[in-house]
């Protein structure tokens, strides 16, 4: 018989069942850790590099693991690693995940983190219905993936490709939500995130690539590249995951000057689920 959930606050609860058992953010980290173990390997044995990014470094740096009320896991890798990436998953990822992106899936949302890394067998509902998974086969928990290229420190050059594409993201999202898939877009969407990283690849400067468009165009999260990489080990629970040798450069600037103060009591919360299923593949029966 399933436990009752406890109600101590710090236990963050996510989902309680009909029988009176629950499913808590420690929960969710425990398989998102799992995953990130299984990555970080192939990663390391293909020298691939990547670095923990957003409230997951964060979590290393402050809770040396994860933040006790955060649901999800986010790394950044190189876009001159990605398409290598994409290929070292097809051939060598466990058969417990898949992934999800769009040079592989047309149907893919172009505005998320250029990919998801899923876990089979599982299912998560995210809070941003807008952003609705269209890639069918797996719901699956994911780790999320960003990608790092090279960007002007100039606003001038920086900003107005920012405002592009962060326009056509209100495009395409438009059409996704009317289910229709625009591919040309898209296509668009990315060849301009490319080509931006192309005219600045001696920039010295690297920051989120063009295809996330969901913060202020004028404040894009731009770093010197020397800050980011080489990356080093960092302890994260009880393993050593990849972060920015400069973390406390890199965290000021993705998260803000006082990342280690801790936010009131009421904004300790899960963000991104609304319903999850760690043991099938759909939502549960209740």
């Amino acid at each position: 018989m399933k436990g009752m959930c406890s109600m101590k606050s710090e236990d963050y609860i996510v989902k309680t069942r009909k029988d009176g058992s629950c499913i808590t953010v420690k929960d969710i980290q425990k398989s998102l850790l799992e995953m990130m173990v299984d990555i970080d390997q192939l990663c390391r044995k293909n020298k691939i590099s990547y670095v923990l990014t957003g409230g997951s470094a964060l979590g290393a740096v402050r809770h040396q693991g994860f933040i006790p009320w955060d649901d999800d896991l986010d790394i950044a890798i190189q876009r001159k690693d990605f398409k290598r990436f994409i290929k070292v998953l097809e051939e060598q990822l466990p058969e417990q995940y898949t992934f999800h992106c769009y040079e592989k899936n047309k149907k893919y949302n172009v505005t998320i983190p250029p990919m998801k890394i899923r876990k089979k067998n599982t299912y998560i509902k995210e809070v941003n219905t807008l952003l609705a998974n269209k890639c069918s086969d797996c719901d699956g928990i994911f780790v999320d993936v960003m990608v790092l290229d090279n960007v002007s420190k100039y606003k001038i050059l920086d900003v107005p490709f920012r405002i592009v594409n962060g326009l056509l993201m209100l495009i395409i999202n438009g059409f996704e939500n009317l289910r229709i898939n625009p591919i040309p877009l898209k296509s668009l969407f990315i060849g301009i995130a490319k080509f931006y990283g192309k005219i600045n690849r001696k920039s010295g400067w690297i920051g989120f690539d063009l295809t996330w468009t969901y913060i202020n165009p004028f404040k894009g999260h731009i770093f010197k590249y020397e800050d980011v990489f080489p990356a080093i080990d960092i302890k994260f629970e009880n393993t050593k995951f990849m972060i920015a040798n400069n973390y406390d450069s890199f965290l000021r600037m993705d998260i803000g000057e006082d990342y280690m103060t801790l936010p009131p009591e009421n904004k300790r919360i899960a963000k991104h689920t609304v319903d999850i299923n760690l043991h099938g593949s759909g939502p549960e029966d209740e």
